[in-house]
């Protein structure tokens, strides 16, 4: 089958084959066939070593597609089903799953996935990022990472959900809890941020700030929900005429500690600053002991939006056909697997939101 393939923690470009295989579902997995697989900036940051990925692999964590295989014990799949990919699916079991209530944080499955090869090649074991690969046109993964959708979910929308949307969007809703009428400010507008932002328009929020340092893409963070658009250099002037003391909120999606430091800032005394944004494991933020007293501020990271895909993903699909998240328009530009590389380039000089590949 044809995939994008990274041999190397550190190179640039991804190299397309057409002889890569996967195996049969064992009990309890199912096989995809990829309809869609959006490019996020996670992908990138996998590929030079930021997150950690064992190599050769298969990028790729944010896809659609439809079931063409389950294994002995799946019940709740069947071949045909369309689903949306979970690159960190839920056990079920676990505490985080059942007392704690946070099945965001469950790492029994992806630990487990993550670490173990899900393709080979020559006869050579090949990895796929977070356990997954959707840079591939076939991938075989534990059912519990197939959330099942109904059949008439276009796959390049259904993609988004399996990422970037429900970490922005969750992070604000689920994460922070945005309340309504309240003030915040959003650094970076990639297709992270820019979800940050219609989920703080979906909670109700009165300001939205975007900050980012291109201007275009501060122009368009308002045909997302942005009430405001300001250069880095310019927030605090603005913060000041619209908030006097603070925002409320403040979202980083960047993953420098720079702009994560500027995030904690933003916020007023009490205020929230939530973290979305990977950053590398050698990267440290400062604070004082002082600051982190007198201000009471709440400082927190957002993992996967703080979403329960078994019910997050329909929730946001819901406010798609609503009309209430623009997923549309998040998608920049529509490609062929072949071109991976072309729409990683784009990411990283920041020309598009979201691109979304096919087969």
């Amino acid at each position: 089958m044809k995939a994008a393939l990274l041999h190397n923690t550190g190179d640039e470009k991804l190299e397309i084959v057409d002889d890569m295989e996967v195996g049969a579902p064992g009990p309890g997995e199912v096989t995809i066939h990829i309809k869609a697989t959006g490019v996020c900036h996670s992908d990138l940051s996998a590929m030079n070593g930021t997150l950690p990925q064992g190599a050769p692999f298969v990028p790729g964590h944010e896809g659609a597609g439809e079931i063409s295989a389950v294994g002995d014990g799946v019940t709740d799949l069947a071949v045909g089903d369309h689903v949306i990919v979970a690159w960190s699916p839920p056990c079920g079991k676990c505490n985080n799953c059942t007392e704690r209530k946070s099945p965001h944080l469950c790492v029994m499955i992806q630990f487990s996935i993550a670490g173990t090869p899900r393709f080979t090649r020559n006869g050579e074991d090949v990895f796929g990022m977070a356990g997954t690969g959707t840079f591939a046109e076939y991938m075989t993964v534990p059912q519990e990472a197939a959330i099942k959708i109904d059949d008439d979910i276009p796959f390049e929308i259904a993609s988004l959900i399996g990422c970037g949307v429900t970490t922005g969007v969750g992070a604000a809703i689920n994460t922070a809890k945005v309340t309504p009428g309240s003030s915040v400010v959003v650094f970076g507008c990639g297709g992270v941020g820019i979800a940050a932002i219609m989920g703080a328009q979906v909670a109700g929020a009165a300001t939205i700030v975007a900050v980012d340092l291109v201007e275009e893409k501060l122009e368009q963070a308002k045909e997302f929900g942005a009430t405001h658009g300001c250069k880095p250099d310019d927030l605090a002037e603005l913060q000041a005429e619209l908030t006097g003391d603070g925002f409320d909120y403040a979202f980083e999606a960047i993953g420098l500690p720079v702009t994560m430091r500027a995030a904690y800032d933003a916020v007023r005394r009490g205020g929230t600053a939530v973290i979305i944004g990977v950053g590398g494991m050698d990267k440290e933020v400062s604070f004082n002991g002082f600051e982190l007293f007198f201000s009471e501020k709440t400082f927190m990271g957002s993992y996967y939006g703080s979403a329960d895909v078994r019910s997050d993903f329909h929730r946001l699909l819901r406010l798609w056909k609503s009309g209430q998240l623009n997923l549309d328009g998040m998608i920049s530009k529509r490609m062929k697997v072949d071109e991976v590389n072309e729409a990683l380039d784009a990411m990283k000089k920041g020309e598009v939101i979201r691109t979304v590949l096919t087969f």
